[in-house]
């Protein structure tokens, strides 16, 4: 009997063993984030930048602990920059990857078809480039959303635009480039919006295809109606053909846009032709802070980007912080269930000090974007690289533009 008893005892000593070590591989076993972009085409300046910046920050994070003593684990993948890829990229991190939340999406489109997916299985989205304005607000019409972002939306880009080319310098009569994707059309509106609110009519409205060429047409209807300015909204390389465009037809005005112009496919394809074109910049590759510079010392001496310049330094900053902040919300959170990640971004407790800013109750249950028209400044291209448009901003480029409350 006594023999029996001891042998029982010594398998439910052994049984215990088991789930111990089954408990701790569990607590071991990485928390896994997609990250999904364009790491090829022509959007891949974004989507490269923004990969890499996620990859800086989680070994950062990694290398300091992890986060709940677990160590962040990138599922990557490449959508194209196409719709239909990007589906099939959120079911795959979704219901195989098994990812805690998911990072990235470079084009609106893509955005908006892809995180419905994300939406039904309660996974947060940090959306960290794509700026469609609707893209916070699809499910609005949900008891909770999922979607956050981390980048200036076009409802703030826009005004910013118009009111560079209208208040700033004084242009009445300006033409509006854009592509038709949903990123250019959506953004064409929120310019027009923009406009109207200053009592201007675009004199033209052309619109463009993603691998057009020629722009000859478009440039050539904006200058018959006498543009002073040519307001755009589109993706690089496309960018890059208005620039060489004007320079063919002998006519240089000045071209104003959103943030996409800072993009190395357009300044290096359009040369001299890009100089003097103005975008709104969330983050500029100048050591401005402590953060800043630290980013920018890491990224070149991890990445070594031809001629020491981020191919999209607002990628890549925003691609960085954004993983800060679902790291923060998970360690508040203290789990990896996603409404619980979801409540904790909603209502986060501790200041994330970021490359673009310092988020300090970035979210609310009713605001789900971290960036407000107060923290974007206007870049410019000079001599192949973006520099500050103003030398004031630039003066003021070490204090840290705070998101601003909401009225």
């Amino acid at each position: 009997m006594r023999f029996r008893f001891a042998k029982l005892a010594s398998h439910a000593v052994f049984a215990s063993a088991i789930v111990c070590l089954a408990a701790a591989a569990t607590a071991a076993e990485p928390i896994k984030i997609g990250v999904s972009g364009p790491f090829t085409g022509g959007s891949s300046s974004m989507g490269v930048s923004m990969r890499d910046g996620v990859k800086l920050a989680v070994e950062e994070i990694n290398k300091a602990g992890g986060v709940m003593g677990r160590q962040l684990q990138t599922v990557e993948r490449d959508d194209e920059a196409k719709n239909e890829r990007g589906v099939q990229i959120a079911q795959e991190l979704i219901n195989k990857e098994k990812v805690t939340a998911t990072v990235g999406f470079i084009n609106t489109g893509v955005a908006l078809a892809s995180q419905r997916f994300y939406q039904e299985a309660k996974i947060p989205v940090m959306n960290n480039v794509a700026t469609g304005s609707v893209i916070t607000h699809q499910f609005d019409d949900q008891p909770a959303n999922y979607i956050f972002r981390n980048a200036a939306n076009d409802s703030i880009q826009a005004p910013m635009i118009v009111e560079e080319a209208v208040a700033r310098r004084g242009y009445k009569k300006v033409a509006i480039l854009a592509d038709s994707t949903n990123y250019g059309q959506l953004g064409r509106e929120d310019l027009e919006k923009a406009l109207a609110t200053k009592g201007i009519k675009p004199v033209a409205v052309e619109k463009f295809n993603i691998k057009d060429v020629d722009m000859t047409a478009q440039l050539l209807k904006a200058k018959e109606a006498g543009a002073e300015a040519v307001l755009t909204y589109g993706i690089g390389p496309e960018l890059a053909q208005i620039a060489n465009g004007m320079t063919k037809l002998g006519w240089k005005v000045p071209i104003i846009g959103s943030w996409t112009l800072s993009m190395a496919n357009f300044i290096d394809n359009a040369g001299p032709g890009g100089d003097g074109a103005r975008m709104p910049q969330t983050f500029i590759q100048e050591p401005t802070t402590p953060k800043r510079q630290s980013f920018i010392i890491s990224y070149l001496k991890t990445f070594n980007p031809k001629n020491a310049r981020i191919d999209s330094p607002v990628s890549a900053a925003q691609g960085y912080d954004s993983v800060y902040l679902l790291a923060a919300a998970i360690t508040q959170a203290n789990s990896t269930d996603g409404a619980k990640i979801k409540a904790a971004l909603e209502d986060l407790k501790t200041p994330v000090t970021g490359v673009v800013t310092t988020y300090n109750k970035p979210f609310t249950a009713k605001d789900h974007e971290a960036i407000t028209a107060n923290i974007p400044v206007f870049g410019e291209v000079k001599g192949q690289r973006v520099i500050y448009a103003y030398p004031d901003d630039f003066k003021k480029a070490s204090e840290v533009r705070l998101k601003e409350a909401k009225k």
